[in-house]
């Protein structure tokens, strides 16, 4: 079993329900989706700063936010469902499903998340995953970094992820893999044939090469 989380920017890439499709096609009862919080996520973030918002109101409509993208996911495929516990998502992947995670439930009162806009879905994702004891999480955005440097440190402090990945990263097992949604064939070919993700993927790593490599 492995995560992919689906960026809040993809609503807006025409390709979005076409990959859903081939998502349950090839991986119904093998992955589980976390939504990103896209359009949705900003309202709040504009909201928190017109009405001066606490961090734990933000932090509880943010993840409100995801749950409204989750919604807009599923309702394009019927292999898509709403997942709201680990008990849930057992369930649906049993019926060879694609659970997409609602994660109030789980994380609105959880004291080790951290009720910050550093803390987004990104790290979430990363986090959800460790709980489910994955191997493999696979985001997935609509915009490619023009660099060979994939650190999470690099992808955080230039906005690719935000800015809790890093420390997350250092405290998981599993691994990430970047997914440009251009990248779909090429990953469904990879899926198909059971191939290692490194083949097609940039594996998001611990370090910062470039730090590495000037401080040497």
């Amino acid at each position: 079993m492995w995560v992919i989380k689906i960026g809040g920017s993809l609503q807006h890439a025409g390709n979005l329900p076409e990959f859903l499709a081939m998502l349950v096609e090839h991986a119904a009862g093998q992955a589980v989706i976390v939504p990103g919080g896209g359009d949705f996520a900003d309202q709040v973030r504009q909201l928190q700063a017109e009405m001066n918002l606490d961090d734990m109101t933000a932090h509880h409509m943010a993840l409100r936010a995801m749950e409204k993208y989750g919604a807009f996911l599923t309702s394009c495929d019927p292999g898509l469902q709403p997942a709201r516990s680990f008990n849930e998502i057992s369930q649906l992947l049993a019926r060879r499903k694609i659970p997409v995670w609602f994660p109030y439930d789980i994380v609105a009162d959880n004291p080790s998340i951290p009720a910050c806009w550093d803390v987004s879905s990104d790290t979430l994702s990363l986090w959800f995953a460790e709980q489910l004891r994955c191997r493999y999480l696979f985001i997935l955005k609509s915009i490619a970094p023009e660099t060979e440097n994939y650190s999470a440190w690099y992808l955080s402090q230039h906005g690719f992820l935000d800015k809790g990945f890093i420390d997350m990263t250092k405290r998981t097992h599993v691994v990430s893999w970047w997914l440009h949604y251009q990248q779909a064939t090429s990953f469904f070919h990879m899926l198909y044939l059971r191939e290692h993700p490194a083949t097609v993927l940039k594996q998001i790593t611990t370090y910062n090469q470039y730090a590495t490599i000037n401080h040497a």
